[in-house]
């Protein structure tokens, strides 16, 4: 007898779209997305830079989220082309544009040094460029800048774009979108996810799928609980003219800016331990600017067009918590940092596969699990 119970997921975000999009695609006949907002514009994912950089947010000791973000960055080109198949003409396209990472004075060139004697120990492709260099590579530079690394291998999206193309092709398929609709509970039996609970209501599911970002934890139920806590992003977005568009994505020890396809320009973010505090403070949005400032003198005549703030979900140890969980039928997608949007074609893939095939696929070359 076919069980007519859905595949629930938690969360309308970019992750909680992709995998419900995944799982009808690969032949789920009944899935339903929860979100207690609107779905992909609650998200962390549209306040996001939309950055697929995982050279140039490679640490000394996560080499293993490295290789996973680049694993994810691979898929990227197949999973736009999929999804074309079910979103069309609002599919955005990968932009290879390349990415520098810039020093200001004397302290931030010697940790540039270092960041690139680990990137070259590493085999990570990477090139130091001198000040003059780094401004032949993009003029709107200012002096104060006196070294870059250039990643040339780097790439960005319209995140934006990406999560409204994720959520029509959802929709296409068949899928059941629940939007402000908050699940409040888990509910188990005999160590099986049984059902969901929002508000008085109790549905019966297939398997369920926790994909709720940094919300994730605030859920009932779950045994243990989920170490996710959320980090505050504050981020502005300005309006680029035609004489001041930026070629690349840039960093900065304390900012970065990102030229996106449809003539914004994100300037972010703040990493603030706040709790679910979604105010837009003068203080960092002053700073945001200063830096931006100093590195882009341009940007001081450029139009504000929005302030926004949401929640990284983030873990002890900064890696993902994706892939099977302790109690039968029970499936994470969460706790993806800064890595969101790289990591969501890896994760869609994966949690899909723990789903329907019932595999607990390992991830990297060290064969790990990919469950903190």
């Amino acid at each position: 007898m076919t069980d007519t119970k859905p595949h629930i997921v938690v969360g309308g975000g970019i992750m909680g779209l992709a995998i419900g999009w995944r799982l009808l695609r690969e032949g789920a006949e009944h899935v339903e997305i929860f979100e207690a907002g609107e779905a992909a514009r609650s998200s962390a994912a549209w306040v996001a830079a939309g950055m697929l950089s995982p050279r140039a947010e490679a640490g000394f000791e996560d080499l293993d989220i490295y290789e996973e973000g680049l694993r994810s960055l691979d898929l990227y080109p197949q999973f736009l082309d999929e999804l074309c198949e079910d979103a069309g003409a609002l599919v955005p396209q990968f932009d290879r544009c390349g990415a520098l990472v810039l020093a200001t004075n004397a302290d931030e060139a010697r940790e540039l040094d270092r960041q690139y004697n680990f990137r070259t120990q590493a085999n990570i492709p990477v090139e130091r460029l001198s000040g003059d260099a780094t401004r032949d590579r993009e003029p709107l530079l200012s002096t104060k800048v006196t070294a870059s690394l250039w990643l040339e291998q780097e790439a960005q999206i319209n995140n934006r774009q990406l999560c409204l193309a994720l959520k029509a092709a959802f929709l296409k398929r068949g899928g059941v979108l629940r939007e402000h609709c908050k699940i409040s509970e888990i509910v188990s039996a005999n160590g099986s996810a049984v059902a969901v609970r929002f508000g008085e209501e109790e549905m019966a599911a297939r398997s369920i799928t926790i994909a709720a970002g940094a919300w994730s934890s605030t859920i009932k139920g779950l045994v243990p609980a989920i170490p996710v806590r959320p980090v505050k992003g504050q981020m502005i977005g300005l309006r680029m003219t035609p004489h001041t568009r930026l070629k690349q994505s840039i960093r900065a020890p304390r900012v970065y800016l990102a030229p996106k396809d449809d003539g914004r320009l994100l300037v972010g973010a703040t990493a603030e331990e706040v709790g679910f505090d979604k105010r837009i403070l003068a203080g960092p949005i002053m700073e945001l600017l200063h830096f931006a400032w100093e590195i882009v003198p341009a940007i001081y005549e450029l139009e504000i067009e929005e302030t926004l703030a949401s929640f990284r979900p983030a873990t002890r140890n900064h890696r993902p918590i994706v892939g099977k969980s302790e109690i039968e039928n029970l499936y994470y997608a969460t706790g993806h940092w800064r890595h969101g949007i790289l990591m969501t074609p890896l994760t869609a893939k994966i949690v899909t596969a723990n789903i329907l095939e019932g595999s607990r696929s390992p991830l990297g070359a060290k064969g790990k699990e990919w469950v903190a």
